[in-house]
Protein backbone atom coordinates (compact mmCIF):
# COMPACT_ATOMS: atom_id res chain seq x y z
CA UNK A 1 0.00 0.00 0.00
CA UNK A 2 1.42 3.39 -1.01
CA UNK A 3 1.79 6.43 1.20
CA UNK A 4 -1.23 8.11 -0.36
CA UNK A 5 -3.46 5.08 0.26
CA UNK A 6 -2.16 4.88 3.82
CA UNK A 7 -2.69 8.53 4.74
CA UNK A 8 -5.60 9.63 2.54
CA UNK A 9 -9.11 8.19 2.61
CA UNK A 10 -11.84 8.19 -0.02
CA UNK A 11 -14.81 10.54 -0.16
CA UNK A 12 -16.99 8.19 1.87
CA UNK A 13 -14.38 8.17 4.62
CA UNK A 14 -14.27 11.96 4.88
CA UNK A 15 -18.07 12.15 4.82
CA UNK A 16 -18.11 9.86 7.88
CA UNK A 17 -15.41 11.92 9.55
CA UNK A 18 -17.18 15.21 8.98
CA UNK A 19 -20.49 13.77 10.17
CA UNK A 20 -18.83 13.25 13.54
CA UNK A 21 -16.35 16.15 13.56
CA UNK A 22 -18.30 19.00 11.95
CA UNK A 23 -20.87 19.46 14.76
CA UNK A 24 -18.01 19.48 17.29
CA UNK A 25 -16.05 21.95 15.13
CA UNK A 26 -19.09 24.22 14.86
CA UNK A 27 -19.66 24.00 18.60
CA UNK A 28 -15.99 24.72 19.36
CA UNK A 29 -15.90 27.52 16.81
CA UNK A 30 -19.00 29.31 18.06
CA UNK A 31 -17.98 28.86 21.69
CA UNK A 32 -14.51 30.25 20.99
CA UNK A 33 -15.89 33.11 18.87
CA UNK A 34 -18.28 34.17 21.60
CA UNK A 35 -15.46 33.77 24.13
CA UNK A 36 -13.42 36.14 21.95
CA UNK A 37 -16.25 38.69 21.90
CA UNK A 38 -16.68 38.32 25.67
CA UNK A 39 -12.95 38.82 26.11
CA UNK A 40 -13.03 41.97 24.00
CA UNK A 41 -15.98 43.32 26.02
CA UNK A 42 -14.23 42.65 29.33
CA UNK A 43 -11.06 44.14 27.84
CA UNK A 44 -12.99 47.30 27.01
CA UNK A 45 -13.41 47.87 30.76
CA UNK A 46 -9.62 47.92 31.14
CA UNK A 47 -6.43 45.83 31.21
CA UNK A 48 -6.72 45.01 34.93
CA UNK A 49 -10.28 43.58 34.70
CA UNK A 50 -9.26 41.57 31.63
CA UNK A 51 -6.17 40.22 33.40
CA UNK A 52 -8.18 39.36 36.53
CA UNK A 53 -10.73 37.42 34.49
CA UNK A 54 -7.92 35.67 32.58
CA UNK A 55 -6.27 34.48 35.80
CA UNK A 56 -9.51 33.06 37.20
CA UNK A 57 -10.29 31.36 33.89
CA UNK A 58 -6.83 29.79 33.95
CA UNK A 59 -7.63 28.30 37.36
CA UNK A 60 -11.09 27.21 36.19
CA UNK A 61 -9.38 25.59 33.22
CA UNK A 62 -7.66 23.20 35.65
CA UNK A 63 -11.05 22.23 37.11
CA UNK A 64 -12.63 21.86 33.66
CA UNK A 65 -9.90 19.50 32.50
CA UNK A 66 -10.08 17.48 35.72
CA UNK A 67 -13.76 16.92 34.93
CA UNK A 68 -12.86 16.08 31.34
CA UNK A 69 -10.21 13.61 32.46
CA UNK A 70 -12.42 12.03 35.08
CA UNK A 71 -15.29 11.50 32.64
CA UNK A 72 -12.97 10.37 29.85
CA UNK A 73 -11.97 7.24 31.71
CA UNK A 74 -15.57 6.06 31.79
CA UNK A 75 -16.05 7.50 28.30
CA UNK A 76 -13.66 4.95 26.80
CA UNK A 77 -16.03 2.23 28.00
CA UNK A 78 -19.11 4.22 26.92
CA UNK A 79 -17.89 4.38 23.30
CA UNK A 80 -17.06 0.67 23.22
CA UNK A 81 -20.32 -0.36 24.94
CA UNK A 82 -22.16 1.78 22.39
CA UNK A 83 -20.29 -0.02 19.61
CA UNK A 84 -21.72 -3.27 21.02
CA UNK A 85 -25.19 -1.70 21.60
CA UNK A 86 -24.92 -2.65 25.28
CA UNK A 87 -27.19 0.06 26.72
CA UNK A 88 -26.96 -1.18 30.30
CA UNK A 89 -23.19 -0.86 30.07
CA UNK A 90 -23.63 2.74 28.91
CA UNK A 91 -25.89 3.42 31.93
CA UNK A 92 -23.29 2.03 34.31
CA UNK A 93 -20.61 4.30 32.86
CA UNK A 94 -22.94 7.31 33.21
CA UNK A 95 -23.47 6.55 36.91
CA UNK A 96 -19.72 6.25 37.39
CA UNK A 97 -19.26 9.67 35.77
CA UNK A 98 -21.92 11.13 38.05
CA UNK A 99 -20.30 10.12 41.33
CA UNK A 100 -16.77 10.95 40.20
CA UNK A 101 -17.70 14.34 38.76
CA UNK A 102 -19.55 15.39 41.91
CA UNK A 103 -16.53 14.43 44.01
CA UNK A 104 -14.12 16.44 41.86
CA UNK A 105 -16.48 19.44 41.93
CA UNK A 106 -16.72 19.34 45.73
CA UNK A 107 -12.91 19.37 46.03
CA UNK A 108 -12.56 22.23 43.52
CA UNK A 109 -15.21 24.34 45.26
CA UNK A 110 -13.43 23.89 48.59
CA UNK A 111 -10.10 25.03 47.10
CA UNK A 112 -11.57 28.07 45.35
CA UNK A 113 -13.62 29.19 48.35
CA UNK A 114 -10.84 28.92 50.94
CA UNK A 115 -7.69 29.47 48.85
CA UNK A 116 -8.88 31.47 45.84
CA UNK A 117 -7.05 34.66 46.74
CA UNK A 118 -3.76 32.83 47.30
CA UNK A 119 -4.04 31.06 43.94
CA UNK A 120 -4.77 34.30 42.09
CA UNK A 121 -1.87 36.08 43.80
CA UNK A 122 0.58 33.59 42.27
CA UNK A 123 0.06 35.36 38.91
CA UNK A 124 0.55 38.90 40.15
CA UNK A 125 4.12 40.18 39.80
CA UNK A 126 5.47 43.71 39.58
CA UNK A 127 7.83 43.81 36.61
CA UNK A 128 7.93 47.56 36.16
CA UNK A 129 4.96 47.78 33.78
CA UNK A 130 1.94 50.01 34.33
CA UNK A 131 -0.47 47.37 35.67
CA UNK A 132 -2.28 47.84 38.99
CA UNK A 133 -1.86 44.53 40.85
CA UNK A 134 -4.29 45.37 43.67
CA UNK A 135 -7.04 46.27 41.18
CA UNK A 136 -6.39 43.08 39.22
CA UNK A 137 -6.75 40.99 42.39
CA UNK A 138 -9.96 42.78 43.32
CA UNK A 139 -11.53 42.16 39.90
CA UNK A 140 -10.40 38.53 39.91
CA UNK A 141 -11.95 37.80 43.31
CA UNK A 142 -15.25 39.42 42.34
CA UNK A 143 -15.37 37.40 39.14
CA UNK A 144 -14.48 34.11 40.87
CA UNK A 145 -17.15 34.42 43.56
CA UNK A 146 -19.90 34.49 40.95
CA UNK A 147 -18.31 31.88 38.66
CA UNK A 148 -18.46 29.30 41.46
CA UNK A 149 -22.27 29.25 41.03
CA UNK A 150 -21.80 27.93 37.50
CA UNK A 151 -19.82 24.84 38.45
CA UNK A 152 -22.80 22.55 39.32
CA UNK A 153 -24.67 23.10 36.01
CA UNK A 154 -21.39 22.81 34.12
CA UNK A 155 -20.54 19.39 35.53
CA UNK A 156 -24.08 18.00 35.07
CA UNK A 157 -24.12 19.18 31.46
CA UNK A 158 -20.82 17.36 30.95
CA UNK A 159 -22.33 14.10 32.24
CA UNK A 160 -24.94 14.28 29.50
CA UNK A 161 -23.02 15.76 26.58
CA UNK A 162 -20.01 13.46 26.98
CA UNK A 163 -22.26 10.38 26.95
CA UNK A 164 -24.23 11.63 23.95
CA UNK A 165 -21.04 12.32 21.98
CA UNK A 166 -19.53 8.93 22.82
CA UNK A 167 -22.69 7.38 21.38
CA UNK A 168 -22.29 9.48 18.18
CA UNK A 169 -25.05 11.98 19.08
CA UNK A 170 -22.98 15.11 18.47
CA UNK A 171 -25.66 17.40 17.04
CA UNK A 172 -27.63 18.03 20.24
CA UNK A 173 -24.58 18.96 22.37
CA UNK A 174 -23.62 21.36 19.58
CA UNK A 175 -27.05 23.03 19.54
CA UNK A 176 -27.17 23.27 23.34
CA UNK A 177 -23.70 24.79 23.43
CA UNK A 178 -24.51 27.27 20.67
CA UNK A 179 -27.68 28.35 22.52
CA UNK A 180 -25.70 28.76 25.72
CA UNK A 181 -22.95 30.87 24.19
CA UNK A 182 -25.51 33.13 22.50
CA UNK A 183 -27.20 33.67 25.88
CA UNK A 184 -23.76 34.36 27.33
CA UNK A 185 -22.96 36.88 24.61
CA UNK A 186 -26.24 38.79 24.90
CA UNK A 187 -26.19 39.01 28.68
CA UNK A 188 -22.51 39.95 28.68
CA UNK A 189 -23.48 42.95 26.59
CA UNK A 190 -26.33 43.78 28.96
CA UNK A 191 -24.55 43.20 32.27
CA UNK A 192 -20.97 44.34 31.61
CA UNK A 193 -21.96 47.74 30.21
CA UNK A 194 -25.47 48.19 31.65
CA UNK A 195 -27.49 48.33 28.43
CA UNK A 196 -31.30 48.09 28.13
CA UNK A 197 -31.91 48.98 31.76
CA UNK A 198 -29.57 46.38 33.26
CA UNK A 199 -26.97 47.49 35.82
CA UNK A 200 -23.37 47.96 34.64
CA UNK A 201 -21.58 45.25 36.64
CA UNK A 202 -18.27 44.90 34.78
CA UNK A 203 -16.52 41.60 35.48
CA UNK A 204 -19.32 40.52 37.85
CA UNK A 205 -21.76 40.90 34.95
CA UNK A 206 -19.51 38.77 32.74
CA UNK A 207 -19.51 36.02 35.38
CA UNK A 208 -23.30 36.24 35.86
CA UNK A 209 -23.86 35.87 32.12
CA UNK A 210 -21.62 32.78 32.04
CA UNK A 211 -23.48 31.17 34.95
CA UNK A 212 -26.85 31.84 33.32
CA UNK A 213 -25.66 30.32 30.04
CA UNK A 214 -24.57 27.13 31.80
CA UNK A 215 -28.00 26.64 33.32
CA UNK A 216 -29.55 27.16 29.89
CA UNK A 217 -27.24 24.55 28.33
CA UNK A 218 -28.04 22.03 31.06
CA UNK A 219 -31.80 22.54 30.66
CA UNK A 220 -31.67 22.02 26.90
CA UNK A 221 -29.56 18.86 27.11
CA UNK A 222 -31.57 17.22 29.89
CA UNK A 223 -35.00 17.99 28.40
CA UNK A 224 -34.05 16.81 24.89
CA UNK A 225 -32.31 13.65 26.09
CA UNK A 226 -35.25 12.45 28.17
CA UNK A 227 -37.88 13.31 25.55
CA UNK A 228 -36.19 11.44 22.66
CA UNK A 229 -35.91 7.82 23.86
CA UNK A 230 -35.75 6.61 20.25
CA UNK A 231 -32.47 8.51 19.81
CA UNK A 232 -31.12 7.86 23.31
CA UNK A 233 -32.24 4.35 24.35
CA UNK A 234 -29.33 4.17 26.80
CA UNK A 235 -30.95 6.94 28.89
CA UNK A 236 -34.23 5.06 29.28
CA UNK A 237 -34.46 4.04 32.94
CA UNK A 238 -31.18 5.79 33.69
CA UNK A 239 -32.21 6.77 37.22
CA UNK A 240 -34.12 3.64 38.21
CA UNK A 241 -31.07 1.73 39.37
CA UNK A 242 -27.91 3.40 40.61
CA UNK A 243 -25.82 0.34 41.29
CA UNK A 244 -22.63 -0.28 39.32
CA UNK A 245 -21.05 -3.76 39.18
CA UNK A 246 -18.04 -3.78 41.49
CA UNK A 247 -15.88 -5.40 38.83
CA UNK A 248 -16.72 -2.63 36.36
CA UNK A 249 -15.99 0.06 38.95
CA UNK A 250 -12.54 -1.44 39.49
CA UNK A 251 -11.91 -1.78 35.77
CA UNK A 252 -12.98 1.79 34.96
CA UNK A 253 -10.98 3.14 37.90
CA UNK A 254 -7.83 1.29 36.81
CA UNK A 255 -8.21 2.65 33.29
CA UNK A 256 -9.68 6.02 34.23
CA UNK A 257 -7.54 7.12 37.18
CA UNK A 258 -4.49 7.76 34.99
CA UNK A 259 -6.67 9.95 32.74
CA UNK A 260 -7.96 11.94 35.71
CA UNK A 261 -4.44 12.35 37.06
CA UNK A 262 -3.20 13.19 33.59
CA UNK A 263 -5.73 15.96 33.00
CA UNK A 264 -5.20 17.31 36.52
CA UNK A 265 -1.42 17.36 36.14
CA UNK A 266 -1.44 18.54 32.51
CA UNK A 267 -3.88 21.39 33.15
CA UNK A 268 -1.92 22.35 36.27
CA UNK A 269 1.25 22.34 34.18
CA UNK A 270 -0.37 24.76 31.73
CA UNK A 271 -1.38 27.01 34.62
CA UNK A 272 2.20 26.89 35.92
CA UNK A 273 3.56 27.73 32.47
CA UNK A 274 1.38 30.85 32.36
CA UNK A 275 2.54 31.66 35.90
CA UNK A 276 6.16 31.37 34.72
CA UNK A 277 5.45 33.80 31.89
CA UNK A 278 3.59 36.07 34.34
CA UNK A 279 6.84 36.62 36.26
CA UNK A 280 7.60 39.10 33.45
CA UNK A 281 4.69 41.33 34.44
CA UNK A 282 0.97 41.99 34.07
CA UNK A 283 1.39 42.91 30.39
CA UNK A 284 2.41 39.32 29.70
CA UNK A 285 -0.69 37.97 31.50
CA UNK A 286 -2.91 40.20 29.36
CA UNK A 287 -1.05 39.26 26.15
CA UNK A 288 -1.23 35.52 26.85
CA UNK A 289 -4.95 35.92 27.48
CA UNK A 290 -5.51 37.74 24.17
CA UNK A 291 -3.37 35.28 22.23
CA UNK A 292 -4.94 32.13 23.70
CA UNK A 293 -8.48 33.46 23.29
CA UNK A 294 -7.90 34.20 19.60
CA UNK A 295 -5.95 31.02 18.78
CA UNK A 296 -8.57 28.88 20.55
CA UNK A 297 -10.96 30.06 17.85
CA UNK A 298 -8.79 28.16 15.35
CA UNK A 299 -7.62 25.30 17.59
CA UNK A 300 -11.19 24.03 17.75
CA UNK A 301 -10.74 22.36 14.37
CA UNK A 302 -7.97 19.95 15.34
CA UNK A 303 -9.43 19.53 18.84
CA UNK A 304 -12.63 18.30 17.18
CA UNK A 305 -10.52 15.88 15.16
CA UNK A 306 -9.18 14.46 18.42
CA UNK A 307 -12.73 13.85 19.61
CA UNK A 308 -13.43 12.15 16.28
CA UNK A 309 -10.51 9.80 16.86
CA UNK A 310 -11.91 8.88 20.28
CA UNK A 311 -15.40 8.24 18.91
CA UNK A 312 -14.68 6.54 15.57
CA UNK A 313 -11.66 4.49 16.61
CA UNK A 314 -13.19 3.60 19.99
CA UNK A 315 -16.34 2.24 18.38
CA UNK A 316 -14.36 0.21 15.83
CA UNK A 317 -12.25 -1.31 18.61
CA UNK A 318 -15.38 -2.13 20.59
CA UNK A 319 -16.83 -3.86 17.52
CA UNK A 320 -13.64 -5.91 17.11
CA UNK A 321 -12.63 -4.30 13.79
CA UNK A 322 -8.96 -3.93 14.66
CA UNK A 323 -7.41 -3.44 11.21
CA UNK A 324 -10.09 -0.97 10.21
CA UNK A 325 -9.43 0.91 13.47
CA UNK A 326 -5.70 1.17 12.66
CA UNK A 327 -6.36 2.34 9.12
CA UNK A 328 -8.96 4.86 10.25
CA UNK A 329 -6.67 6.21 12.95
CA UNK A 330 -3.76 6.77 10.54
CA UNK A 331 -5.94 8.70 8.13
CA UNK A 332 -7.52 10.76 10.92
CA UNK A 333 -4.11 11.79 12.27
CA UNK A 334 -2.91 12.79 8.79
CA UNK A 335 -6.10 14.77 8.15
CA UNK A 336 -5.83 16.56 11.50
CA UNK A 337 -2.20 17.62 10.92
CA UNK A 338 -3.00 18.82 7.39
CA UNK A 339 -5.92 20.93 8.61
CA UNK A 340 -3.77 22.41 11.38
CA UNK A 341 -1.02 23.36 8.94
CA UNK A 342 -3.49 25.33 6.82
CA UNK A 343 -5.06 26.99 9.84
CA UNK A 344 -1.63 27.85 11.24
CA UNK A 345 -0.80 29.82 8.11
CA UNK A 346 -4.04 31.80 8.46
CA UNK A 347 -3.34 32.56 12.13
CA UNK A 348 0.23 33.67 11.37
CA UNK A 349 -0.92 35.98 8.57
CA UNK A 350 -3.68 37.59 10.65
CA UNK A 351 -1.78 37.83 13.96
CA UNK A 352 -1.11 41.60 13.63
CA UNK A 353 -4.83 42.31 13.22
CA UNK A 354 -6.71 40.67 16.11
CA UNK A 355 -4.90 42.32 19.06
CA UNK A 356 -6.00 45.71 17.70
CA UNK A 357 -9.55 44.83 18.75
CA UNK A 358 -8.59 45.20 22.41
CA UNK A 359 -8.62 48.36 24.50
CA UNK A 360 -5.12 47.93 25.90
CA UNK A 361 -1.62 49.34 25.49
CA UNK A 362 0.74 48.81 22.54
CA UNK A 363 3.14 46.63 24.55
CA UNK A 364 0.34 44.13 25.24
CA UNK A 365 -0.76 44.15 21.60
CA UNK A 366 2.78 43.48 20.36
CA UNK A 367 3.32 40.62 22.80
CA UNK A 368 -0.05 39.10 21.89
CA UNK A 369 0.84 39.20 18.19
CA UNK A 370 4.18 37.48 18.84
CA UNK A 371 2.56 34.80 21.02
CA UNK A 372 0.04 34.14 18.22
CA UNK A 373 2.84 33.70 15.69
CA UNK A 374 4.58 31.14 17.90
CA UNK A 375 1.32 29.24 18.39
CA UNK A 376 0.62 29.29 14.65
CA UNK A 377 4.02 27.79 13.77
CA UNK A 378 3.50 24.90 16.18
CA UNK A 379 -0.16 24.17 15.33
CA UNK A 380 0.59 21.05 13.21
CA UNK A 381 2.72 19.70 16.05
CA UNK A 382 -0.09 20.33 18.55
CA UNK A 383 -2.62 18.66 16.25
CA UNK A 384 -0.42 15.57 15.99
CA UNK A 385 0.01 15.34 19.77
CA UNK A 386 -3.73 15.79 20.30
CA UNK A 387 -4.61 13.01 17.85
CA UNK A 388 -2.02 10.66 19.37
CA UNK A 389 -3.43 11.33 22.84
CA UNK A 390 -6.93 10.31 21.76
CA UNK A 391 -5.59 7.32 19.84
CA UNK A 392 -3.92 5.91 22.95
CA UNK A 393 -7.00 6.72 25.01
CA UNK A 394 -9.41 5.01 22.63
CA UNK A 395 -7.74 1.66 23.27
CA UNK A 396 -7.65 2.12 27.03
CA UNK A 397 -3.88 2.70 27.24
CA UNK A 398 -4.37 5.31 29.92
CA UNK A 399 -1.11 4.60 31.75
CA UNK A 400 0.86 5.26 28.59
CA UNK A 401 -1.33 8.31 27.93
CA UNK A 402 -0.30 9.64 31.34
CA UNK A 403 3.39 9.21 30.50
CA UNK A 404 2.88 10.74 27.06
CA UNK A 405 1.06 13.84 28.25
CA UNK A 406 1.76 14.86 31.83
CA UNK A 407 5.20 13.44 32.44
CA UNK A 408 6.53 15.30 29.40
CA UNK A 409 4.92 18.55 30.59
CA UNK A 410 6.41 18.30 34.08
CA UNK A 411 9.79 16.84 33.10
CA UNK A 412 10.45 19.02 30.03
CA UNK A 413 8.12 22.01 29.57
CA UNK A 414 7.94 23.31 33.13
CA UNK A 415 11.70 23.11 33.82
CA UNK A 416 12.41 25.02 30.59
CA UNK A 417 9.89 27.77 31.44
CA UNK A 418 10.76 27.96 35.13
CA UNK A 419 14.52 28.16 34.72
CA UNK A 420 14.54 30.53 31.78
CA UNK A 421 11.92 32.90 33.21
CA UNK A 422 13.56 33.21 36.62
CA UNK A 423 17.28 32.84 35.98
CA UNK A 424 17.85 34.42 32.56
CA UNK A 425 16.94 37.75 30.91
CA UNK A 426 15.63 35.85 27.87
CA UNK A 427 12.59 37.41 26.19
CA UNK A 428 9.31 35.73 27.15
CA UNK A 429 8.41 35.01 23.50
CA UNK A 430 11.63 33.04 23.02
CA UNK A 431 10.93 31.15 26.25
CA UNK A 432 7.51 30.13 24.91
CA UNK A 433 9.13 29.02 21.65
CA UNK A 434 11.65 26.82 23.46
CA UNK A 435 8.85 25.27 25.52
CA UNK A 436 7.15 24.27 22.24
CA UNK A 437 10.43 22.89 20.87
CA UNK A 438 10.64 20.73 24.00
CA UNK A 439 7.51 18.90 22.77
CA UNK A 440 9.52 17.34 19.93
CA UNK A 441 10.40 14.58 22.41
CA UNK A 442 6.68 13.99 22.94
CA UNK A 443 6.04 13.81 19.19
CA UNK A 444 8.74 11.19 18.61
CA UNK A 445 7.48 9.07 21.51
CA UNK A 446 3.88 9.38 20.30
CA UNK A 447 4.78 8.42 16.73
CA UNK A 448 6.50 5.29 18.00
CA UNK A 449 3.52 4.26 20.17
CA UNK A 450 0.94 4.75 17.43
CA UNK A 451 3.01 2.91 14.84
CA UNK A 452 3.66 0.03 17.23
CA UNK A 453 -0.10 -0.39 17.78
CA UNK A 454 -0.03 -0.79 21.57
CA UNK A 455 -3.47 0.82 21.71
CA UNK A 456 -5.26 -1.70 19.47
CA UNK A 457 -7.44 -3.61 21.93
CA UNK A 458 -11.05 -4.24 22.87
CA UNK A 459 -11.50 -3.51 26.58
CA UNK A 460 -15.19 -4.42 26.93
CA UNK A 461 -15.16 -7.86 25.27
Amino acid sequence: MGIRQTLVGDRAFYRRVMAVALPIMVQNGITSFVSLLDNIMVGAVGTEPMSGVAIVNQLMFVYNLCIFGGLSGAGIFTAQYCGQKDWQGVRHTFHYKLWLGLGVTAIALTLFVFHGESLISLYLHDAGDTGDLAATLRHAMAYMQVMLLGMPPFVFAQFYTSTLRECSETRLPMLASVSAVLVNLVFNYFLIFGHFGFPALGVVGAAAATVLSRWVELAIVVIWTHTHPDRTPYFVGMYRKWGIPVKLVKTITVKGLPLLLNEALWSTSQAILVQCYAVRGLNVVAAVNISSTITNLFNGVFLAMGSSVAIMVGQLLGAGKMEEARDTDTKLIAFSVTLAAGIGMVVFATSPLFPRLYNTNDAVRTLAMQFMMVTAVFMPQNAFMNAVYFTLRSGGKTGITFLFDSVNAWAVSIPIAFLLSRFTPMHVVLIMTLVCVGDWIKCLYGFHLVRKGVWVQNIVA
